[in-house]
């Protein structure tokens, strides 16, 4: 497995991967999978990462912005998806630590994950990698189901001397 930059032709398959994630529905409150150039500009264009295996593309990760407040430019939060049939083989674990060590090179001071709190392997995941919980918001939003779900918050934070000064 090799970890790289995603590539636009990585799209068919990141939204692909995605699509599974809100099958789940244990990944996202989103219900339909998004067009590509919607995907696209809700995310910053640094830090995306694919996980391919035997030349395909086996899972993604990638940064929002929380806010467009600029005081918040280095704060985004994380998105890591595996395709199902690769799941619990490392690569979530190794598209993260990618993620983790590309994010102070972008400006990025702090990094956050709203988690299903059903979604323990997701939790256990972030754990691994060095985010810590800082709260969690019940009974957030409902599912596609109508039940209400729970989030775990997690929280990465880099010390400063370790975040290039690029958001200004």
């Amino acid at each position: 497995m090799i970890i790289r930059n995603m590539v636009p032709d990585d799209r068919a398959r990141v939204l692909a991967i995605y699509g599974q994630g809100i099958a789940s529905g244990k990944a996202t409150f989103r219900t339909i999978c998004p067009a590509w150039e919607d995907w696209n500009s809700g995310h910053h264009p640094s830090c995306r990462f694919v996980a391919v295996y035997n030349e395909k593309v086996v899972g993604f990760t990638a940064l929002s912005p929380v806010s467009d407040k600029a005081h918040y430019a280095g704060v985004a939060e994380v998105m890591v998806y595996v395709d199902e049939k690769y799941r619990r083989q490392g690569v979530g674990t190794a598209l993260l630590r990618a993620l983790i060590a590309a994010a102070p090179e972008n400006g990025f001071w702090s990094l956050y994950s709203s988690i299903f709190s059903a979604n323990t392997e997701s939790i256990k995941l972030h754990e691994k990698c060095g985010f810590r919980t800082v709260g969690f918001r019940e009974r957030i939003a409902r599912d596609s189901s109508g039940s209400w779900v729970d989030t775990t918050l997690m929280e990465y934070r880099f010390p400063d001397e370790a975040v290039k000064e690029i958001h200004a």
